[in-house]
This record gives structure tokens, sequence and C-alpha cells, in this order.
């Protein structure tokens, strides 16, 4: 077994690629990054041709952490000649093929990385105050072993499904899978897409460009009252900021529960100009006739069945502000449901270890730790019950490795920004009580 290592980071998605990237030119720290993926790969079943990232290039792996670094998207764009053809191009938005690229691109300058390593314990050594940390070598299943001061948890979202489709027959699918399964979906009679999102907007545009081609109904049932736009203005943006994470991080439990349900449009919403797309690609579809499609806001999925003989599923849905429930039959079904969190079966063996909270989730410290000493077990996108919603913003990514390489250091690499904003979130430190004012009359 080699020499123990700094910290051990399980799971490669952009946040732990970036924390790579921004801890490869420190000598101090030796760091290993196991995935159980044969290569980098970043939701290749969105992977739709015209989809852009809905942050600018600058949230990137390493820019605003470390903006002369070579992992930079700029760097990326130079070494592969397209630099002034994106400065051309006039868009700070990356097209997610493109941004997927670039981590690809990235992951291969990096040794520290090994693909094909699924986790499957993790234990900690009292004695020599190490974590073990056990894995399979896929895809043979050769079992390996490494030590580290520090664990790094950047498992990910797996795909959520509603609880009406679990256990649901039929070839239903995620969001996540929809361009592999694009061909078949085609070929049936009728399309829905359950969501409220991005991702079932870029499908359900996706789907309506070739409805005449193929001649499916397609429906897009969502449980939002409306088609709710991305909010993005720029004092809303300043809430991607260090002083928000501090005053939501302070909040109550309860509150903090409730202000994340507020936020969803915040980082849930649809992209403004897909939502203007859609329509003008509705108005053009109907200049002929009405066209086989549906829009059906306010409308929960409460129940599903499948009939194997018709390949047909029933969908039982509530339209929530009527109170009225309803069926809808069809053939192909996508959930573009989002991913949620899942607590990895390999902590099981660190449960004491580590600090849960009254609901049984990670008590995620401010400085990401999880741990019950309060600096060994980081995570990278498990916190949006504790830090917010901008737990899953990639702009923040950046901001959230300098945090975390300032505690694996015990000093600061890269400077960590304390405050940004130009509005304050909570009461004014030592504010004085108001005071009455009269008004004269006149």
């Amino acid at each position: 077994m080699s020499a123990p290592h700094d910290f051990i980071a399980i799971g490669l998605g952009p946040f732990n690629l970036g924390l790579a990237a921004l801890t490869d030119p420190i000598d101090e720290l030796h760091g290993l990054f196991l995935d159980d993926k044969p290569s980098f790969d970043w939701h290749p079943g969105m992977m739709l041709d015209s989809s852009t990232l809905q942050v600018p290039f600058m949230a990137d792996l390493v820019t605003l952490a470390d903006p002369t670094s070579p992992f930079s998207f700029l760097n990326y764009l130079k070494e592969s000649g397209r630099l002034y053809r994106f400065y051309i191009r006039e868009s700070f938005y990356p097209l997610r093929a493109e941004y997927n690229d670039y981590c690809r691109w990235a992951a291969a300058k990096l040794d520290t990385l090994r693909f094909g390593r699924r986790v499957t314990s993790v234990e900690y050594d009292e004695r020599r105050r190490l974590y073990a940390v056990h894995a399979e070598r896929l895809p043979t299943g050769a079992p390996e072993t490494y030590e580290a001061r520090r664990i790094i948890l950047g498992t990910g979202t797996p795909p959520h499904l509603p609880d009406a489709c679990r256990g649901l027959g039929g070839d239903f699918l995620h969001n996540a899978d929809y361009l592999d399964a694009k061909p078949a979906l085609q070929a049936k009679d009728s399309i829905t897409v359950i969501g409220s999102g991005q991702s079932a907007a870029e499908i359900y545009h996706d789907l309506l460009q070739d409805i005449d081609s193929h001649g499916y109904h397609l429906t897009w049932a969502t449980r939002s009252p409306r088609f709710f736009p991305l909010e993005y203005t720029k004092l809303t943006l300043e809430m991607t900021s260090p002083e928000y994470v501090d005053y939501f991080h302070a909040l109550p439990t309860d509150t903090r529960d409730r202000l994340n349900t507020a936020h969803k449009n915040l980082y849930k919403g649809i992209n403004s100009e897909l939502i203007n797309d859609i329509f003008d690609l509705l108005y053009q579809k109907n200049l002929g006739g009405p066209c086989p499609t549906r829009l059906l806001t306010n409308t929960a999925l409460t129940e599903a069945a499948y009939d194997p003989a018709s390949a047909t599923y029933t969908l039982g849905l509530r339209q929530e502000e009527q109170g009225k429930d309803f069926t809808l039959t069809t053939q192909g079904l996508i959930l573009a449901t989002g991913y949620r969190y899942r607590l990895p079966d390999f902590l099981a063996p660190l449960t004491d270890r580590i600090a849960w909270d009254e609901a049984g989730r990670f008590a995620v410290a401010r400085n990401y730790s999880i741990d019950t000493q309060g600096g060994e077990i980081f995570v990278q996108n498990a916190e949006l019950h504790t830090h917010g919603f901008v737990t899953p913003d990639l702009g923040m990514a950046a901001y959230r490795n300098s945090c975390i390489i300032r505690e694996l250091l015990g000093r600061e690499y890269y400077p960590v920004e304390k405050a940004i904003a130009f509005q304050e979130f909570a009461a004014p430190g030592g504010a004085h009580p108001r005071r009455s004012v009269e008004v004269a009359a006149v």
C-alpha cells in the first residue's frame, strides 16, 4: 500500500474535478480522486446540440479562484483553436457539450484521477488517525485500498423518480437517459414529459421540433402554476455570495427548509430565452392548424400504471388549483423530475463519526465539513439544506473549493472572498431601535 494521502476525494463531477485542478499546483497537498465511471462524462443524456450552461464561462473549474490557472476554460479554447470563434460568438454561455469537452480536456491533464474505481466502504483507524478507502477496480472487481487523512465527498445527486413511478414497468425513463432513448421515443404514438425545470423544457422543445415528421402527440405536464423563468437579475445574483451563505447557514433549520422551497425558481427555473423559443415554435407549428401538443400547468402526477399488452401508461394527474383529478394515457414517458442527494452506502462504517441534524441529514458546518471533529470529511453539493440554493451552482464551486483547500492546508492558498454584495442580508449589527418620527400637520 502506498503512503497515506493528504485527502481522498470520492466522485468526479465538475466540483471535485475543479478541486483536482486547483490542488494540482500545491506541492504540500497530495490528493487522490476516485470515480466508478470509465472516464469523465457530465450528463451525457442531455447533450442536446443547442443546450447551453445557465452560468457564464467564468464559472469554469478554476477561474473564480485563480484566473491565471492553466485549467481555465479560456485556455481550453486557446489550446483547441477556438478562442477567437468563441470571442466572435459574443455569448458568455458555453454549449453544454462544449463544457463537457472542456472538463474532459482538464481531466486528461491531471494525474491524480483514478477512474473505474467503485468505492465499497470507508473506515476510520483510530490508532493511526487515517481513513481507509476500500474500492473495486472495474471491470475486474479487483480490490484496492487507499489511505488518507481526510475525505471529500463529491458523489453527486442521482436521478429522482416520483413515488408514483417506483416499480413501474415498461421503458419509461428519467431525462438523464434522454438522448439514448430518443429514437425509440419518437417511434411511439404519444410522448409525455413530466417536470418543471430546464431539462423538461429542453426535451419538450427538442421533441416539438420533430413533431411533424414523426406524428406523435406530445404533452408537457408541470406541477408549477406557470413556466417559471430562472431569475437572473443582478441583485438576485448577489445571493450567490459568501455573505448570503453566511446568513443562510446561521438561520434556524425550519427557516432554511422553508426558504429552499421558496427559492426553487432561483436555481430550478427555465432559461427565459428557451421559454420564448418554445412559444415561437408553438406559434409556427400551429399556423397550418392545431398542433398535436398540450401544455398542462398546476398538474401533479399522483399515480401511474403500465399495461404491457398495449405498451401504454395511464397517468393519474391532479389539477391542484381546481382540486380535480383526471387521467392521461401515453406510450412514452419522460420524467424530468430532477436529482436528489442520496447517502452513499460506503459511509455506513462512519455513521458515528458524522454529525447529523434532527432530520437525519448531514449537519454541514460552515466550512463544508460533516464530521464530528469539524475538519476531516467535507462535502460537495450535499449541503442544500444548510448552505442554500447556491449549493449546486457551478459559479460557487471555486469558492467552496477555495474554502476546502484552506481547511486542508490550515491557511489560505487562494484568496477567499468574504464580501462581494452591495446589499445586506441580515439585520445590521448593533442596530439602534426604531425611533418614532413626528409628522407636522400641514
